[in-house]
């Protein structure tokens, strides 16, 4: 990572960032247990290597939905990206074209879906909450088709925000100056103001999340575009299994960075009965605790097609904007570079269930 490690850009960024906007990226909910769990699931996988394999040309490229990717990974969406740099998701946007990585756009992205596409040079994903005012997502579905966003990505794990302590202690509010401008501002006027003991975050949740929605309400959206559509939030075999049944291209198996359901399963625990129900008839994309190139490998060992990164994403925009970004995707996509050269693997396809083992 141009000489820096991830930890480093961590340990930088939280140094940069105000108390209250790194607790919103790095807490969680309840007891936060499920933040730590999600390491601690793929430290638990140990990788068995073959020898003597011609891998003189490892090959990491691969392909997601259509989108041809450098190397199986991801951002995966994150709100505000303004939080932490000025140019917010356009260096991110910007950074990922760079590096040949997908990046998936927060429904409350701070800048809007057609800058973020003029800087994209690589695939754009937009991600979705689904809000009591459906005329909000029917505009947005508009926009980032006319904008040549590939595919839909429903977030189904937060039909309110959960307790997230630290912003509750804080009471964390988007700070003036940076909003979800994609959103109407009437939507979004609740995310602002907090008060000690609340978040302003989760209040505006309670206000604007429609937690009544069933699979039955998927056609809705597949009445309205053509564009592939993922869920994302995914832990258990059986909804795989429903997914896969009400038509969905695509599962991000995911515990939302622990900021959801408190003690909620690993991702990479949930993965493996999630690829066998699935059976490939549609594609996984691991979210999670991604760290190192060996992490790649790993999931696409357990079942994924690809990975989505997180949090690092935003240390590497909070050090040193796009550059920062682009170093810590490059060094993950090196690591995993490597990583299939001493596993014997060639092609991306290479990895199985053969090359793990828990302990």
């Amino acid at each position: 990572m141009t000489g820096t490690t991830l930890s480093e850009y961590e340990s930088r960024a939280r140094e940069l960032l105000p108390g209250p906007v790194w607790d919103f990226l790095a807490g969680g909910s309840g007891t936060e247990s499920a933040v730590s769990a999600g390491r601690a699931a793929l430290d638990r996988v140990r990788l068995r290597p073959r020898v003597l394999v011609d891998v003189s040309a490892c090959d990491t490229r691969c392909s997601l939905l259509g989108a041809p990717l450098a190397a199986p990974v991801g951002i995966a969406p994150m709100a505000y990206h303004r939080l932490v740099h000025p140019e917010g998701e356009v260096a991110t946007a910007r950074a990922a074209g760079d590096t040949g990585a997908l990046f998936t756009v927060s429904m409350f992205a701070s800048r809007t879906l057609e800058d973020i596409a003029a800087a994209a040079t690589g695939p754009l994903w937009l991600q979705l909450y689904w809000l009591r005012r459906r005329e909000q997502l029917t505009g947005l579905i508009r926009r980032a088709e006319d904008a040549g966003y590939r595919a839909l990505v429903l977030t189904v794990d937060a039909p309110r925000v959960a307790h997230r302590p630290r912003d509750a202690r804080n009471g964390f509010a988007v700070p003036a100056g940076i909003r979800a401008v994609n959103v109407d501002a009437s939507v979004m006027s609740a995310s602002h103001g907090g008060t000690a003991g609340e978040s302003a975050v989760a209040r505006h949740s309670r206000e604007q999340f429609d937690p009544s929605i069933t699979w039955a309400d998927l056609a809705w959206i597949r009445e309205r575009t053509a564009l592939p559509l993922v869920l994302k939030g995914i832990l258990t075999g059986e909804d795989a299994l429903l997914a896969v049944e009400h038509g969905v291209d695509g599962i991000v198996v995911s515990n939302h960075g622990g900021r959801q359901l408190d003690c909620a399963i690993p991702a990479a625990d949930a993965l493996p009965e999630i690829a066998e129900a699935v059976a490939d008839r549609c594609r996984i994309i691991l979210d999670g605790s991604i760290r190192h190139g060996t992490d790649i490998a790993k999931a696409l060992c357990l079942g994924a097609h690809a990975v989505f990164v997180g949090r690092p994403a935003l240390w590497g925009l909070a050090h040193s904007g796009s550059e920062g970004v682009s170093a810590v995707l490059r060094g993950l996509s090196n690591e995993f570079d490597e990583a299939m050269a001493l596993m014997g693997a060639v092609r991306v396809e290479d990895f199985d269930r053969s090359g793990i083992v828990h302990h």
